[in-house]
């Protein structure tokens, strides 16, 4: 089944159409601002935006601590060293962003960044220091200049969720509610986001759960990324691209969602989790080599395993399919006292018989980061008035069609504030208003019909084996046309419970990546076609894709254009 590349006729279907009830029904809680999402994007809106004065409610799928920075291992990126500065680094972002970032989104960030820095050793934060006392700064793929900050040498994101995390939850103005399932954006008469419906857990662990409504004059979505739509991912269970979908279904602008990045090296053996293998480990001298021996990404790239990691990803996947094999290796030979200074990789790798500094690791790639997601500009305002996205589920333009390695943790810190200050300094709408009708009756299947686990397993698998990597024409066409069958009843034989809203949403983020990745029509960044392996020398465009009630339309806007909400 052919589709057009223009629009999608299938409109993404809301799972509260299983819900009975009307709005003012419902269990409620009431504050000034709403965050989804309690990652350094989540957290940092969270606490600027209560330093202002506001009553924030901080809204956490499970535990607080669930989220993908909490995992992050490589670092945070900000000019900080000698012979550096926020200049260089944002030319380094824009060459690795392949002609789609924003310049003025760069120049803005990186310029921001080591006063962010400085914020957070002001909240406790504790980088690693050389011997005289300085910033131990390392460098990484696409950076010029050393300038990468980390913490206990791999685990940065836990640092980052402790000192954030404390702050958040010892923080007068600010209520953190665990065990909370978004579902839907709702909208008051005027057709403005006026709060969340959502799914409330006995605890954050789990368990039953009842449907509960959030009233805020403003709504912040800081729900990450959707890397579990895909079988081979870095992504935490919880990733499973809410807000995305959200936005989807409230008509809301996303922006280059054919570009998931994939992280080249993540520990691969049989039975075991896909271990998110540092490229602060290539920046201390680990080798790619194949199943001889043969130390590979030289010839692919003059930068070698320092190469960006799109290029780097490419590398291992096309030696994988060459030489039939399922992974290559990482050797640790050359990198001095491994195990002290990767702790945490040598104790998973010693559970599973593997010495770092003498066994080679095996490795693939698999996808990490979404970097497309819903068009947000600085002040994270979108294209729905009162609806505003942060860090890695927020299109902002800095990444452009690839991101450059430990920049993602600092867009997410500086965006995030920036978007808590914004709400803040703007901060003048009114209180309680009329809300719009939720679209269900109550009126569907039982929902016992379908196998939930089942369809999660068939969607991860045809995402990663037809739009991963490698993609063509051929490909994402029947992907979608799966997709779309797949939606068609989901919704209405899908259980609602968070199990299920998950599942509608990683089908429904499934369609708009593999749309988007149709629509374009070249080698860009991350998105790499083999039936179109050249890049546009000219034009280049953002991919907008917005719903109504005609489906699914997809368009190109120019780079530097952004229509903001008000």
């Amino acid at each position: 089944m052919a589709f057009s590349p223009e629009i999608h006729p299938l409109f993404p279907v809301s799972p509260l159409q299983r819900l009975d009830g009307a709005p003012r029904q419902l269990p409620t809680y009431r504050g000034d601002v709403a965050v989804v999402g309690t990652g350094v994007a989540g957290l940092a809106a969270a606490i600027t935006a209560a330093d202002r004065g506001l009553h924030v409610l901080l809204l956490s799928k499970g535990n607080r601590s669930q989220t993908n920075t909490f995992y992050a291992q490589g670092g945070i990126a900000a000019a900080m060293g000698s012979g550096d500065s926020p200049d260089f680094h944002a030319a380094d972002t824009l060459k690795v962003g392949c002609g789609l970032s924003d310049s003025s989104v760069a120049e803005s960030i990186t310029q921001n960044a080591p006063e962010s820095i400085r914020w957070l050793q002001s909240l406790g934060m504790r980088f690693d220091l050389e011997e005289d006392g300085n910033l131990s700064l390392g460098k990484e793929g696409g950076h010029r200049a050393a300038r990468i900050l980390h913490s206990g040498g791999t685990l940065t994101g836990k640092e980052f969720q402790r000192v954030l995390g404390n702050h958040a939850e010892n923080h007068p103005s600010i209520d953190i509610i665990e065990g909370f399932t978004a579902v839907e954006i709702l909208k008051d008469a005027e057709g403005e986001a006026a709060g969340l419906v959502g799914l409330m857990c006995g605890n954050a662990n789990g368990g039953s759960s009842a449907p509960v409504l959030i009233e805020a004059r403003e709504v912040v979505l800081a729900t990450g990324g959707g890397g579990q739509i895909f079988r081979e991912t870095t992504n935490p269970e919880s990733a499973t691209g809410d807000g995305i979908a959200m936005a989807i279904r409230a008509g809301v602008d996303l922006q280059d969602v054919e570009f998931t990045q994939f992280h080249p090296t993540i520990l691969y053996l049989a039975g075991a989790a896909r271990f998110l293998i540092s490229e602060v480990t290539r920046g201390a001298g680990a080798i790619l080599r194949d199943r001889t021996g043969h130390a590979f990404m030289e010839a692919v790239h003059p930068d070698a395993e320092l190469a960006p990691r799109d290029i780097v990803s490419r590398g291992v996947f096309r030696k994988m399919v060459d030489s039939g094999d399922t992974h290559v290796y990482l050797d640790f030979s050359s990198v001095s006292n491994a195990c002290q200074r990767f702790p945490e990789l040598a104790r998973i790798t010693k559970l599973f018989g593997i010495n770092l500094e003498k066994d080679s690791v095996p490795v693939r790639p698999a996808v990490h980061y979404f970097i497309g997601g819903i068009r947000a500009d600085l002040e994270g305002r979108t294209s729905l008035v009162g609806l505003r996205a942060a860090g890695e589920c927020a299109a902002t333009g800095f990444h452009g069609a690839n991101r450059m390695g430990s920049n993602s943790l600092l867009e997410g810190l500086v965006h995030g504030r920036r978007v808590g200050f914004s709400i803040g300094e703007a901060f003048d709408r009114p209180g309680r208003r009329p809300l719009l009708p939720m679209p269900g009756n109550g009126q569907v299947q039982d929902g016992a019909a379908l196998h939930m686990l089942d369809m999660t397993y068939s969607l991860k698998s045809l995402m990663w084996r037809q739009v991963g990597i490698e993609r063509d024409r051929a490909g994402l066409e029947d992907a979608l046309s799966r997709l779309s069958a797949w939606e068609s009843y989901l919704a209405n034989l899908g259980p609602f419970t968070p199990e299920g809203v998950e599942t509608v949403n990683m089908v429904q983020v499934a369609q708009a990546v593999t749309l988007s990745a149709l629509f374009r029509e070249e080698t860009r960044g991350t998105h790499f076609r083999t039936d179109f392996p050249e890049s546009k020398e000219s034009g280049q465009s953002h991919t907008l894709l917005t719903a109504d009630a005609g489906g699914l339309h997809i368009r190109s806007q120019p780079v530097t254009v952004f229509e903001r909400a008000r």
